[in-house]
């Protein structure tokens, strides 16, 4: 094996899971539009187009694993970013050979009843969900006719730890409320809710990556017992010496309203089902098949007070 790894996206997962593999002296290429500087030493950064089949192609010739952590700009782009971008993707990894890992998440499921384990079926009732179950469908059915060596995709919650920022409903709020001030979050606040650490979801990403036996399925990250939205954001304040500060809710009619003249909020109103019931995803699988268990809370609290 010659442990050359591509990453395509640098944003937390992607960053994450560059560090991990440059630690151990892989040869790893972190790939985006810009070809920016992750501050990851030892990667090689390059500048592509990523929809580029022929490009990626070519970026992704001689690699073992080609990494899916691409996050396309906000949902109102989704429809129109993710599926050649997606197309690119799988027909690298089918052209050079690489086993082709997916940073996935939970939409695909849809409304649920109860924990959610591996073995539900993606039944998404939105259209970001929809997109993103059939991202995974065609990779496995691609890897079940032999076109691709590997394909396996790893299911996170919503982020929390180091470097989120603004991708994380808990972490876009922290330096508010570090600062004291009132915050607002989406939904019904008291509810349990699965938080994954994206340093997690990177490690079992390329543990998955890595593991000729558990290609062909999806896997959940390793994550903490679920909490309500302000129970966590109390634990994150907590960390860093700070009291609780007041927290509303944004929900039904309200939501709506703002729904009608941003297009953003339009589409975090189609997934306010995860909000509103608990929301909670059962890791035991990945735990038990890759031996790694969760960052403790306390630790993954303090690591997201500090951004």
């Amino acid at each position: 094996m010659t442990d050359r790894q591509l990453v395509v996206g640098a944003g937390p997962v992607g960053r994450h899971v560059a560090a991990l593999l440059a630690a151990r002296g892989a040869h790893v290429t972190v790939v985006t539009r810009s070809g920016r500087d992750t501050g990851v030493a030892g990667v090689r950064h390059l500048a592509l187009d990523a929809s580029d089949a022929d490009a990626l192609s070519a970026a992704a010739e001689g690699a073992d694993v080609l990494y899916n952590c691409a996050n396309p700009g906000s949902y109102p782009q989704w429809e129109r970013v993710w599926p050649p971008l997606a197309a690119a993707l799988q027909t690298a990894a089918e052209r050079s050979g690489a086993v082709y890992a997916l940073t996935g998440n939970l939409y695909p499921y849809g409304p649920v009843d109860g924990p959610m384990t591996e073995d539900l079926p993606d039944a998404a009732t939105d259209h970001k969900g929809r997109l993103r179950a059939r991202m995974w469908a065609d990779a496995r059915t691609a890897f079940s006719a032999g076109r691709l060596a590997g394909a396996v995709e790893v299911r996170s919650s919503d982020f929390v730890g180091p470097g989120v920022g603004g991708n994380g409903h808990v972490s876009r709020v922290v330096p508010a409320a570090l600062a004291g001030k009132r915050v607002t979050m989406i939904g019904r606040t008291d509810r349990p809710h699965t938080f994954t650490d994206v340093g997690d979801a990177a490690r079992t990403l390329v543990a998955a990556a890595e593991d000729a036996g558990a290609h062909g399925r999806t896997w959940h990250t390793p994550s903490n017992a679920p909490v309500s939205q302000v129970q966590a954001l109390t634990d994150v304040l907590a960390s860093a010496g700070r009291p609780p500060v007041r927290v509303g809710s944004l929900r039904g009619a309200a939501l709506a309203g703002v729904a009608l003249v941003s297009p953003m909020m339009r589409e975090l109103r189609e997934l306010a089902y995860q909000w509103e019931r608990p929301y909670v995803m059962d890791s035991t699988a990945a735990q038990e098949r890759f031996g790694i268990a969760p960052t403790p809370w306390a630790e993954v609290c303090r690591r997201t007070a500090q951004g």
